[in-house]
């Protein structure tokens, strides 16, 4: 569940060294009125105002006869967004894309419309709301505030799924290129990839290599909707009761962090219940680091506390909860974005 090109409270501590000049309590306002920018993007992601720029400039009557959306509110919205470099404003009053806007297109190499969309939609952001609350209690802030785990919140409700899928599609596009280009997944006949999804990592994977062949498993709700190539079964099931077997290699890519770590071990031991001992498992995570950096990871990791319950971890900790499960960590490769490539072997 991550979180990616846009600048949000996760880059705070970058935030502060590019802003040096700035007194500490004008810096201090600045992020704590973060969640404003954050909601102003959402608005305009969720309308797709961006798309309707593609373009070029456009007047915002036209932008709000097309979104059915109140003119003078979304007026004041694209120019609050154009103060701070999502959009342009022209001296004709029409609003324009700029580098960082184009990012919320939905053809955008990288998209993160998606994203935007979900950060802002009610249960996330009302789960977010309820941060103190799990700091005081050590609940998790979404059953509190829905009396369900995310899991089955969505299951109950399709549309906050779907914007869920399209958050985590858009972050796959710009992850998966990055991930392909760290690690040599080539040199494997065979890959599972546990809880895969609708198979757009795995996908990738095979259509970089070949001589790779997949199986892609995940719940049947999930797979029913998986659109892959001929080179790839597709497996529905639960990661919790077992994980189809005989693969040279065992994907499980931002699949450990939605959990605690009994429930995470409890997943790598159904892998290694089917893996060969000449496999390799790859866990696909980020790396919370060291003090006083990494911020990503270190709201992300926020961002599952809240949300599925689950934790980002160190290298140690992943090394720790690998030897659990039935592994010992080979190698940690990381990317040119902030997730590694966890290397183990079965023991």
């Amino acid at each position: 569940m991550m979180l990616f090109a846009l600048r949000t409270a996760a880059n705070a501590r970058d935030d502060v060294r590019m802003h040096d000049s700035e007194p500490p309590t004008v810096a201090m306002r600045r992020l704590t009125n973060g969640y404003q920018v954050s909601q102003a993007i959402h608005v305009a992601a969720t309308l797709g105002i961006a798309d309707l720029l593609r373009d070029g400039p456009r007047d915002n009557e036209a932008l709000a006869a097309q979104t059915a959306a109140h003119a003078p509110s979304l007026h004041r919205v694209l120019r609050a967004l154009a103060s701070v470099g999502v959009l342009h404003e022209d001296d004709d009053g029409r609003f324009a894309l700029t580098a960082i806007g184009d990012c919320l297109r939905s053809d955008a190499p990288e998209p993160v419309g998606g994203w935007a969309a979900y950060v802002g939609s009610p249960s996330h952001w009302q789960a977010w709301g309820n941060l103190l609350h799990g700091v005081r209690s050590g609940e998790n802030a979404f059953r509190a505030v829905y009396g369900t785990d995310v899991w089955g919140y969505r299951a109950q409700h399709p549309q906050e799924s779907a914007i869920f899928d399209g958050a985590m599609t858009s972050i796959m596009l710009r992850a998966n290129r990055h991930v392909l280009a760290a690690y040599d997944f080539g040199r494997f006949a065979s890959v599972v990839d546990v809880g895969g999804g609708r198979g757009a990592f795995l996908g990738a994977i095979l259509e970089a290599n070949p001589g790779v062949r997949g199986v892609l498993f995940d719940q049947p709700h999930v797979v029913e909707a998986a659109v892959v190539g001929e080179r790839c079964e597709i497996v529905g099931g639960s990661f919790f009761e077992s994980v189809p077997e005989g693969a040279d290699a065992y994907l499980l890519k931002a699949i450990l962090h939605d959990w605690e770590d009994e429930d995470a071990v409890r997943i790598l031991r159904r892998c290694r219940a089917a893996i060969p001992e000449y496999g390799a498992l790859l866990v696909v995570e980020r790396d919370l680091g060291a003090a006083n950096e990494n911020a990503d990871a270190k709201f992300s990791d926020l961002n599952m506390m809240i949300g599925p319950g689950g934790r980002e971890r160190t290298r140690e900790e992943f090394a720790t909860l690998l030897a659990a499960g039935g592994f010992a960590l080979q190698s940690a490769t990381p990317t040119a974005i902030d997730l590694t490539v966890f290397e183990a072997r079965p023991v």
